[in-house]
């Protein structure tokens, strides 16, 4: 029987990261993956393919629209959707190979098949020709992930109600598409599909889109969603949907609270995603599972076998391809007795669409209900120079701080490299700098940093200065 220091079970960014990083600290380490290729959801049909297509239609969409007013002029531009597919399937295809060389390059041995416990020692792996594969290992670390959920009423054919999953590999482009979730997942495929020319329609049953973020955000996501000719249908409850072969249809109680009813070529579900816990083998073992499905652990990410333990989105929380990867350095590091740390809080949220947006810390809404003390700092990207040079000029950037010690409480942004302009923001609350401090430094002119500065220092109770 093969034996490790450490295996880990899934290879999405929290199992190749916690591989690598125990290889790198000398332990003898397997990586278990059930599918052909490493890198799990994320890598394959999930953040990077979706990237990848969100970058070519925003290119597609700023030819047909906005290039002229930059004085470039094209004559027959069209979309050729198989290339744009074939595209973001050689964006996936490089990244897997990459993972493939890191595996080598680190010494981790990958085990081909699906891994079950068959005790809190022993993990059989179902292998190529049904072969078993027995292993044991001192220490597990079960990142197996998530996969998309569903409501009560509507089943997933995969066909033509589908996931996020199937919409990254279509063989056509559909004329039009109704999405069911207006989280990140949702408004994420609505920009992609809109802007190849796919009637698009949300149908949401919160009042807000991206409901768990800041309210400003969404609020001007809609109107600029809404602009771009996106039928975005809030408070709306679906209960039913069908496949009528050819397209299909969904049901709904609309926000007045009567029943409507659309179709279109195709249903996508993004109501969330749930943990992935199937043919894991855990009744075998001691590890217990919380109400919600959800492996239990404690602040150590141990589940209630000690030696075994949980990271990333089996685990509930945020789920995030960043907040696996951080847990998984987390684990492997207390495991070789270091003292790292995980500050929740302060792991950034981005949804790409564009203008992108990107988030940090406490709502707006959050702070209200706690009854906490805040100032806003609130600087919009339509006076700065440099959106105004790239003609990027919707959104803001929102900062709310502490007023008695000026400490970062939350900042939240909706514009142009939004997803960038984060990491400063995550720097300032991790190191505990102030919005005084964060706003008295140099920003080089002209940048859409410069928005940040700006807010920065309403935050800090002075007036802006710059544009």
């Amino acid at each position: 029987m093969n034996e490790f220091d450490i295996a880990v079970i899934g290879s999405g960014p929290g199992g190749y990261v916690a591989a690598i990083r125990s290889a790198q600290l000398g332990y003898k380490t397997a990586l278990i993956e059930k599918y052909d290729t490493l890198g799990g959801t994320c890598t394959n049909v999930g953040c990077i393919p979706t990237k990848a297509l969100l970058d070519s239609t925003h290119h597609y969409i700023d030819a047909i629209r906005r290039f002229e007013s930059h004085g470039i002029h094209f004559s027959g531009v069209n979309l050729d959707f198989d290339q744009m597919y074939k595209r973001k399937a050689d964006v996936v295809k490089k990244n897997t190979q990459g993972l493939n060389f890191l595996m080598k390059k680190n010494k981790v041995t990958v085990l081909q098949g699906t891994g079950s416990f068959v005790d809190n020692e022993t993990v059989n792996i179902k292998g190529a020709g049904n072969q078993d594969i027995p292993i044991k290992a001192k220490k597990y670390i079960i990142a197996t992930g998530s996969k998309p959920s569903t409501i009560p009423g509507i089943a997933i054919d995969k066909k033509r109600i589908i996931t996020s999953t199937e919409a990254l590999n279509l063989a056509d482009q559909p004329n039009s598409i109704i999405i069911i979730g207006g989280g990140v997942i949702g408004v994420e495929m609505a920009s992609i599909f809109n802007r190849i020319g796919t009637k698009v329609t949300i149908l949401e049953y919160a009042e807000h889109l991206i409901a768990a973020m800041d309210r400003d955000l969404s609020t001007e996501l809609s109107k600029i969603l809404s602009k771009e000719g996106i039928e975005i249908r809030l408070r709306e409850s679906v209960y039913k949907t069908e496949n009528l072969e050819h397209e299909a249809r969904v049901w709904f109680k609309n926000s007045q609270g009567l029943d409507d009813m659309l179709s279109a070529d195709y249903i996508l579900v993004a109501v969330g995603r749930k943990p992935y816990t199937e043919n894991l083998g855990l009744k075998n073992t001691g590890v217990e599972l919380n109400a919600n499905g959800t492996i239990k652990t404690n602040k150590l990410l141990q589940t209630t076998v000690p030696h075994i333990y949980a990271i990333g989105d089996v685990t509930g929380g945020a789920m995030l391809a960043h907040k696996a990867e951080e847990e998984a350095v987390f684990v492997v590091e207390k495991i070789n007795g270091q003292n790292p740390y995980i500050h929740y809080n302060r792991i950034p949220s981005v949804v790409y669409t564009w203008p992108e947006i990107a988030s940090v810390g406490y709502t707006e809404e959050e702070l209200k209900k706690q009854d906490i003390k805040y100032n806003i700092g609130k600087f919009p990207f339509a006076v700065n120079a440099r959106a105004r040079a790239g003609m990027e000029t919707e959104g803001f950037a929102k900062v709310l701080s502490d007023p008695l010690y000026g400490e970062l409480l939350g900042v939240h942004i909706i514009g142009p490299r939004a997803s960038d302009l984060i990491a400063q923001a995550v720097a300032g609350m991790e190191f505990e700098i102030t919005a005084r401090d964060m706003a008295s430094v140099c920003y080089a002119h002209p940048t859409y940093s410069e928005v940040m500065k700006e807010a920065y220092t309403i935050a800090s109770g002075k007036a802006s200065v710059n544009i």
